[in-house]
């Protein structure tokens, strides 16, 4: 017959083990109900560099700050907007232009299908007429657009000496419509100008590095956040008129129209969209998109980094979350921002 040994425990010990599976069942609960609150997100990747920018940077965040289960999915503006209010996913589109929305997006707003969480850029989507920044630094009358047309000879036009060059950007940009109407508002021709058509992205991207890095001036459209304007310091120039909304949808926008006036650029609203089913679940994950609104400088800044190094999105995440903690820590709490900096 066995005897069966009994081993005393001094009284410390014996509460501790019987205390171990309940720490044991608490540990493996807490994050399991952390990650239930958020569940399963799924993030849509424009394609666009900023916006596969900000959807990394948005997975890390809601995966190592929130306990979701977040991934990414590719898309496009108006299917993925589509998509969000019919089937409920994608959870979140990062960067959502106004100008680009289709009609049935703001009436899913309107109806509460879909949510505005935030500002995804802080100043909102930029275009306009930029100078670089030395030009206007070593002349400092150009203020506007008006005073710069005074001057053709800051902005020649290599293929045609004596000329200035108004570089308007390539056919079939919404852009290059306004900038060419801007171009008959304020009488280019009659100043000396050409309206240059640059042909293609690379094109006129190439127009503005080739003039930039020899210390020359150039004039035309662009936009921001880009990874041009966080490289080559370049400054918007503004019309010098108030914006006037019904004479831009007249006539600004509108390519055959003979007589377009000076007009402010507007900026777009950039924000970022998100279900309402996601909103209803997501507690504080939701709280951190409401928040969450780049710089505009910060954005190019880091677009300039990833064209810079052939980065991926998920590179430049990474990137900008170790180097730029004195922008993100303002998007959430300190508890969370130790999450992300142990997972870094």
């Amino acid at each position: 017959m066995k005897t069966t040994k009994t081993v005393a425990f001094p009284s410390s010990t014996r509460s501790l083990l019987a205390a171990t599976p309940l720490l044991l069942g608490l540990a493996c609960i807490a994050p399991t109900a952390q990650a239930a609150d958020c569940g399963a997100v799924t993030i849509a990747n424009m394609n666009w560099a900023s916006a596969e920018l900000l959807a990394e940077v948005d997975k890390f965040i809601l995966e190592n700050g929130y306990g979701c289960d977040a991934s990414i999915v590719l898309g496009d503006t108006v299917p993925t907007l589509t998509s969000m209010a019919e089937k409920g996913k994608p959870d979140v589109a990062p960067e959502s232009w106004t100008s680009l929305r289709p009609p049935v997006t703001v009436a899913n707003i309107t109806e509460g299908k879909l949510l505005i969480a935030g500002k995804a850029f802080s100043e909102g989507g930029v275009q306009g007429i930029y100078v670089p920044r030395f030009i206007v630094e070593q002349h400092p009358d150009i203020k506007t657009i008006a005073d710069a047309f005074k001057h053709p000879e800051l902005f020649p036009d290599p293929e045609d000496p004596g000329k200035g060059a108004w570089s308007s950007g390539q056919q079939g940009w919404g852009g290059t419509v306004i900038a060419s109407q801007y171009y008959k508002a304020y009488e280019g021709k009659k100043s000396g100008f050409n309206l240059v058509d640059t042909g293609s992205a690379a094109g006129h991207d190439g127009s503005l590095i080739h003039a930039y890095e020899r210390n020359k001036g150039w004039i035309g459209y662009y936009w921001g956040p880009t990874s041009l304007l966080g490289k080559y310091d370049m400054v918007r120039l503004p019309s010098g008129v108030p914006y006037d909304e019904a004479e831009w949808n007249r006539c600004n926008k509108v390519e055959k129209c003979a007589d377009p006036k000076p007009n402010e650029w507007p900026a777009d609203e950039v924000n970022t969209i998100v279900t309402k089913a996601f909103a209803d679940r997501a507690g504080p994950a939701y709280g951190y998109l409401s928040k969450r609104s780049w710089p505009n400088a910060e954005v190019s800044k880091m677009l300039a980094w990833m064209a810079d190094n052939q980065a991926t999105g998920a590179d430049g995440a990474k990137q900008f979350l170790k180097k730029r903690p004195e922008v993100w820590t303002q998007w959430v709490d300190g508890a969370t921002a130790e999450k992300i900096r142990a997972a870094l």
